[in-house]
Protein backbone atom coordinates (compact mmCIF):
# COMPACT_ATOMS: atom_id res chain seq x y z
CA UNK A 1 0.00 0.00 0.00
CA UNK A 2 1.00 3.27 -0.73
CA UNK A 3 0.00 6.84 1.15
CA UNK A 4 -0.64 10.05 -0.91
CA UNK A 5 -0.05 13.22 0.76
CA UNK A 6 -1.41 17.14 -0.64
CA UNK A 7 -0.66 19.67 1.54
CA UNK A 8 -2.78 22.27 -0.14
CA UNK A 9 -2.93 25.95 0.61
CA UNK A 10 -5.79 25.57 3.28
CA UNK A 11 -6.21 21.91 3.77
CA UNK A 12 -4.03 19.26 4.25
CA UNK A 13 -5.38 16.30 2.83
CA UNK A 14 -4.35 12.29 2.43
CA UNK A 15 -5.66 9.03 0.83
CA UNK A 16 -4.25 5.49 0.31
CA UNK A 17 -3.32 3.49 -3.34
CA UNK A 18 -4.25 -0.09 -2.56
CA UNK A 19 -4.51 -2.59 -6.14
CA UNK A 20 -3.99 0.49 -8.14
CA UNK A 21 -7.18 2.01 -6.59
CA UNK A 22 -7.65 5.30 -4.51
CA UNK A 23 -8.98 4.77 -0.84
CA UNK A 24 -10.24 8.44 0.14
CA UNK A 25 -8.48 9.48 3.44
CA UNK A 26 -9.23 12.45 5.86
CA UNK A 27 -8.41 16.17 5.26
CA UNK A 28 -7.74 18.46 8.29
CA UNK A 29 -7.22 22.20 7.88
CA UNK A 30 -4.20 23.92 7.95
CA UNK A 31 -5.29 24.92 12.12
CA UNK A 32 -5.97 21.35 12.81
CA UNK A 33 -2.74 20.16 11.91
CA UNK A 34 -0.70 19.18 15.08
CA UNK A 35 1.94 16.47 15.58
CA UNK A 36 -0.58 14.88 17.84
CA UNK A 37 -3.25 14.71 15.74
CA UNK A 38 -1.38 13.96 12.39
CA UNK A 39 0.19 10.68 14.85
CA UNK A 40 -3.31 9.79 16.43
CA UNK A 41 -4.72 9.54 12.77
CA UNK A 42 -1.71 7.71 11.19
CA UNK A 43 -0.68 5.72 13.73
CA UNK A 44 -4.03 3.95 12.51
CA UNK A 45 -2.58 2.95 8.85
CA UNK A 46 -1.14 -0.12 7.53
CA UNK A 47 2.53 0.91 6.87
CA UNK A 48 3.19 2.36 3.34
CA UNK A 49 5.75 1.07 0.79
CA UNK A 50 6.28 4.47 -0.67
CA UNK A 51 4.59 8.10 0.16
CA UNK A 52 4.06 10.42 -2.40
CA UNK A 53 4.03 14.39 -1.37
CA UNK A 54 3.00 17.75 -3.19
CA UNK A 55 3.32 21.24 -1.23
CA UNK A 56 2.04 24.30 -1.76
CA UNK A 57 2.05 25.45 1.27
CA UNK A 58 4.42 26.61 4.07
CA UNK A 59 7.38 24.90 4.27
CA UNK A 60 7.29 24.33 8.30
CA UNK A 61 4.03 22.22 7.76
CA UNK A 62 5.87 19.91 5.06
CA UNK A 63 8.62 19.79 7.73
CA UNK A 64 5.74 18.64 10.52
CA UNK A 65 4.45 16.08 8.32
CA UNK A 66 7.70 14.22 6.94
CA UNK A 67 8.98 14.56 10.62
CA UNK A 68 6.09 12.60 11.95
CA UNK A 69 5.79 10.27 8.87
CA UNK A 70 9.39 9.00 9.07
CA UNK A 71 8.40 8.79 13.26
CA UNK A 72 5.58 6.42 12.40
CA UNK A 73 7.67 4.15 9.60
CA UNK A 74 10.92 4.54 9.42
CA UNK A 75 12.99 4.39 6.26
CA UNK A 76 10.10 4.64 3.84
CA UNK A 77 10.15 5.79 0.53
CA UNK A 78 9.58 8.99 0.61
CA UNK A 79 8.59 10.57 -3.18
CA UNK A 80 8.54 14.59 -2.90
CA UNK A 81 6.26 15.75 -6.30
CA UNK A 82 8.16 18.80 -8.56
CA UNK A 83 6.79 20.31 -11.51
CA UNK A 84 8.88 19.00 -14.48
CA UNK A 85 9.01 20.86 -18.05
CA UNK A 86 7.43 17.09 -19.79
CA UNK A 87 6.63 13.85 -17.87
CA UNK A 88 4.13 11.39 -17.90
CA UNK A 89 2.51 12.60 -21.42
CA UNK A 90 2.56 16.19 -20.26
CA UNK A 91 4.30 18.89 -21.45
CA UNK A 92 4.26 22.21 -19.30
CA UNK A 93 3.52 25.51 -21.15
CA UNK A 94 5.04 27.83 -18.41
CA UNK A 95 8.59 29.40 -19.31
CA UNK A 96 9.87 28.34 -16.08
CA UNK A 97 8.23 24.59 -15.38
CA UNK A 98 9.31 24.60 -11.79
CA UNK A 99 7.15 27.84 -11.27
CA UNK A 100 4.08 26.12 -12.33
CA UNK A 101 2.30 25.21 -8.95
CA UNK A 102 3.04 21.14 -8.14
CA UNK A 103 -0.82 21.05 -7.54
CA UNK A 104 -2.19 21.98 -10.95
CA UNK A 105 0.89 19.92 -12.46
CA UNK A 106 -0.38 17.06 -10.79
CA UNK A 107 -3.51 17.68 -11.86
CA UNK A 108 -2.96 17.93 -15.36
CA UNK A 109 -0.91 14.70 -14.92
CA UNK A 110 -4.07 12.87 -13.86
CA UNK A 111 -6.51 14.43 -16.35
CA UNK A 112 -3.99 12.97 -19.27
CA UNK A 113 -3.90 9.45 -17.89
CA UNK A 114 -7.80 9.16 -16.48
CA UNK A 115 -9.55 11.93 -18.97
CA UNK A 116 -8.34 11.65 -22.33
CA UNK A 117 -8.59 13.65 -25.01
CA UNK A 118 -8.30 17.50 -24.67
CA UNK A 119 -9.33 18.96 -20.82
CA UNK A 120 -10.10 21.61 -18.89
CA UNK A 121 -8.99 21.18 -14.83
CA UNK A 122 -10.59 24.02 -12.89
CA UNK A 123 -9.41 24.17 -9.29
CA UNK A 124 -12.17 25.86 -7.50
CA UNK A 125 -10.33 26.21 -3.68
CA UNK A 126 -8.32 29.09 -1.97
CA UNK A 127 -7.58 30.68 -5.78
CA UNK A 128 -9.41 29.53 -8.78
CA UNK A 129 -7.08 28.39 -11.45
CA UNK A 130 -7.79 27.10 -14.82
CA UNK A 131 -5.42 24.89 -16.72
CA UNK A 132 -6.06 23.75 -20.46
CA UNK A 133 -4.56 20.97 -21.67
CA UNK A 134 -5.23 19.76 -25.72
CA UNK A 135 -5.45 16.22 -26.70
CA UNK A 136 -1.29 15.33 -27.56
CA UNK A 137 -0.98 16.52 -23.55
CA UNK A 138 0.27 19.74 -24.63
CA UNK A 139 -0.13 22.46 -21.83
CA UNK A 140 -1.79 25.27 -23.36
CA UNK A 141 -1.53 27.93 -20.00
CA UNK A 142 -3.66 29.34 -17.20
CA UNK A 143 -5.49 31.51 -15.62
CA UNK A 144 -5.54 32.09 -11.43
CA UNK A 145 -8.10 34.26 -10.08
CA UNK A 146 -9.13 34.64 -5.78
CA UNK A 147 -11.18 32.13 -4.69
CA UNK A 148 -14.52 32.27 -3.29
CA UNK A 149 -13.13 32.90 0.04
CA UNK A 150 -10.37 35.23 -0.82
CA UNK A 151 -13.03 37.61 -2.64
CA UNK A 152 -15.02 37.76 0.43
CA UNK A 153 -12.08 38.64 2.81
CA UNK A 154 -10.70 40.97 0.09
CA UNK A 155 -14.06 43.03 0.32
CA UNK A 156 -14.27 43.32 4.25
CA UNK A 157 -9.82 44.15 4.23
CA UNK A 158 -10.76 46.95 1.79
CA UNK A 159 -14.15 48.26 2.97
CA UNK A 160 -15.20 49.88 6.25
CA UNK A 161 -18.98 48.55 5.64
CA UNK A 162 -18.58 45.23 3.94
CA UNK A 163 -18.41 42.27 6.63
CA UNK A 164 -16.82 39.30 6.05
CA UNK A 165 -19.51 36.04 5.92
CA UNK A 166 -18.83 32.32 5.65
CA UNK A 167 -23.24 32.02 5.69
CA UNK A 168 -24.60 30.80 2.65
CA UNK A 169 -27.82 32.44 0.51
CA UNK A 170 -30.08 31.86 -2.12
CA UNK A 171 -27.90 32.82 -5.05
CA UNK A 172 -29.43 35.76 -6.87
CA UNK A 173 -30.26 39.32 -7.07
CA UNK A 174 -30.26 40.41 -2.83
CA UNK A 175 -31.76 42.50 -0.60
CA UNK A 176 -29.18 42.59 1.76
CA UNK A 177 -25.47 43.07 1.96
CA UNK A 178 -24.45 39.61 2.92
CA UNK A 179 -26.42 37.68 0.12
CA UNK A 180 -25.41 40.19 -2.09
CA UNK A 181 -21.64 39.58 -1.19
CA UNK A 182 -22.31 36.15 -1.37
CA UNK A 183 -24.38 36.10 -5.00
CA UNK A 184 -21.49 38.63 -6.35
CA UNK A 185 -18.45 36.25 -5.62
CA UNK A 186 -20.50 33.28 -6.58
CA UNK A 187 -20.94 34.86 -9.83
CA UNK A 188 -17.15 36.16 -10.72
CA UNK A 189 -16.00 32.68 -10.23
CA UNK A 190 -18.80 31.15 -12.65
CA UNK A 191 -18.17 34.00 -14.86
CA UNK A 192 -14.47 33.21 -14.93
CA UNK A 193 -14.91 29.70 -15.57
CA UNK A 194 -17.59 29.91 -18.44
CA UNK A 195 -15.91 32.81 -20.08
CA UNK A 196 -12.69 30.71 -19.77
CA UNK A 197 -14.44 27.74 -21.02
CA UNK A 198 -16.30 29.14 -24.24
CA UNK A 199 -12.79 29.84 -25.60
CA UNK A 200 -11.72 26.14 -25.89
CA UNK A 201 -12.90 23.12 -28.15
CA UNK A 202 -16.60 21.78 -27.82
CA UNK A 203 -15.15 18.64 -27.16
CA UNK A 204 -13.11 19.44 -24.29
CA UNK A 205 -13.67 17.70 -21.05
CA UNK A 206 -14.41 19.87 -17.83
CA UNK A 207 -13.01 19.15 -14.99
CA UNK A 208 -13.66 20.73 -11.59
CA UNK A 209 -11.87 20.15 -8.27
CA UNK A 210 -11.09 22.28 -4.53
CA UNK A 211 -13.16 22.78 -1.97
CA UNK A 212 -15.75 25.00 -3.71
CA UNK A 213 -16.45 22.83 -7.16
CA UNK A 214 -19.68 21.71 -5.98
CA UNK A 215 -21.43 24.99 -5.58
CA UNK A 216 -19.60 26.54 -8.33
CA UNK A 217 -20.82 23.49 -10.24
CA UNK A 218 -24.55 24.28 -9.21
CA UNK A 219 -24.44 27.64 -11.42
CA UNK A 220 -22.56 26.70 -14.65
CA UNK A 221 -24.55 26.32 -17.73
CA UNK A 222 -22.51 23.20 -18.68
CA UNK A 223 -22.45 19.84 -16.62
CA UNK A 224 -18.51 19.81 -14.93
CA UNK A 225 -17.12 16.58 -13.86
CA UNK A 226 -16.43 16.50 -10.06
CA UNK A 227 -13.12 15.04 -9.28
CA UNK A 228 -12.20 16.14 -5.62
CA UNK A 229 -9.43 13.62 -6.00
CA UNK A 230 -7.19 14.58 -9.08
CA UNK A 231 -4.40 15.51 -7.34
CA UNK A 232 -4.43 12.61 -5.32
CA UNK A 233 -4.43 10.72 -8.60
CA UNK A 234 -1.49 12.55 -9.91
CA UNK A 235 0.42 11.62 -6.66
CA UNK A 236 -0.27 7.61 -7.58
CA UNK A 237 0.65 8.09 -10.95
CA UNK A 238 4.09 9.35 -10.26
CA UNK A 239 4.41 6.72 -7.64
CA UNK A 240 3.44 3.96 -10.16
CA UNK A 241 6.54 5.41 -12.50
CA UNK A 242 9.12 4.88 -9.58
CA UNK A 243 7.67 1.26 -8.90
Amino acid sequence: MNLLIDIGNTRLKWGMVKDHRIIAGRSLVHDQVTRHELVSLWEKIPPPQHIAIACVSAKHLLEQVLSVALELWPGVDIVPAKSQARAFGVRNAYENPEKLGVDRWLSLIAARHCYPGPACVIDCGTAITVDVLDANGKHQGGLISPGLMLMKKSLSLGTEQLQFSEAHHAFGLATNTAAAIYSGTLSAAVGLVEHAVARQPENMQVILTGGDADLIATQLVFRPIIDSDIVLRGLSIILKSNA
